[in-house]
């Protein structure tokens, strides 16, 4: 019989993992307010509105809930919408149903982690945010921990990927992350989140051991000033100017992936360097060839 998966908040993210599973014979959906995004993905198109209950009462039964909202602006209200108020609604519709799905999958943030001194962290490492935005996925978490609804939270590092490439955008004009103190930066391509969810979503329905939570990002933890330098070099530009002010308000940790790759999971982009590779081949940056 064939599956059928829900993916709440269908961006770019959520099309490339709604057609991998629908590759593989699984019913997928796609929900988003504006459903025209949908029109040439392939995949079935459910309208709604994520902070609107009445709109989710309409949305098919399904085996796998996958929540990849985001919210739409760095405001404290966009985040809490998005992801507090958005996931309960969510959890409070589809636990009342005849027919519960059998997980819930949220995508999370490395943000929930305060550690600013270059300390590895993995899943039992404390996830004491004191932004707003960390706070509240991490409030998101904590909805669908405490809900009798079977739940994973995910928690991404930085995505980047085709599209997301704006540190490649910085170091194309010169700009360049100081050498020290060394600021430690963690990192998921775009493909892997794709390949990780689809992966899951493979082990709950083939009914292997899903835990509750996961840290996803690549293989190699790596200071910036060496990404950006590596970066400049495929370039062929030089560093003229040293950003300060923005990284010192950023958290310098080393993201753990060992229970993500226990449970059987091989990336596609192991490191900062294929992953960056595939961007700058289809973005067409590299510099023609003489």
């Amino acid at each position: 019989m064939k599956t059928t998966t829900l993916i709440l908040g269908c961006g770019d993210i959520g099309i490339g993992l709604g057609q991998r599973l629908k590759s593989v014979g699984q019913r997928v959906v796609g929900v988003r307010r504006n459903v025209q995004a949908l029109a040439d993905s392939g995949l079935e198109a459910a309208a709604a509105d994520l902070t609107d209950p009445a709109t989710l009462t309409a949305l098919p039964d399904a085996d796998v809930l996958i929540y990849v909202a985001s919210a739409d602006r760095f405001e404290e209200e966009a985040y809490r919408a998005a992801y507090a108020e958005g996931l309960r609604a969510v959890l409070a519709e589809f636990g009342a149903r005849k027919k519960a799905p059998r997980r819930v999958f949220f995508v999370s943030s490395t943000s929930v982690y305060p550690q600013q001194a270059g300390e590895e962290v993995d899943e039992a490492s404390p996830a004491e945010p004191t932004g707003f935005a960390g706070m509240l996925i991490r409030e998101a978490e904590q909805a669908l921990f405490d809900h009798v609804l079977p739940g994973t939270a995910v928690r991404f590092s930085g995505i980047y990927g085709p599209g997301r490439d704006r540190l490649i955008r910085q170091v194309s004009e010169g700009r360049i992350a100081p050498e020290s103190p060394a600021m430690y930066s963690n990192r998921i391509h775009r493909d892997d989140c794709v390949g990780v969810l689809a992966h899951l979503v493979e082990r709950e329905l083939g009914g292997e051991e899903v835990e509750a939570l996961y840290l996803a990002s690549d293989c190699e933890p790596a200071p910036l000033h060496e990404v950006m330098s590596w970066l400049a070099r495929q370039l062929k530009v030089e560093a003229t100017e040293i950003i300060q002010s923005p990284l010192r308000r950023r958290a310098s940790k080393r993201c753990s992936n060992a229970r993500l790759l226990a449970s059987g999971y091989a990336f596609r982009y192991p490191s900062y360097r294929e992953g960056y590779l595939q961007v700058l081949r289809e973005g067409g940056f590299l510099p023609e060839k003489a």
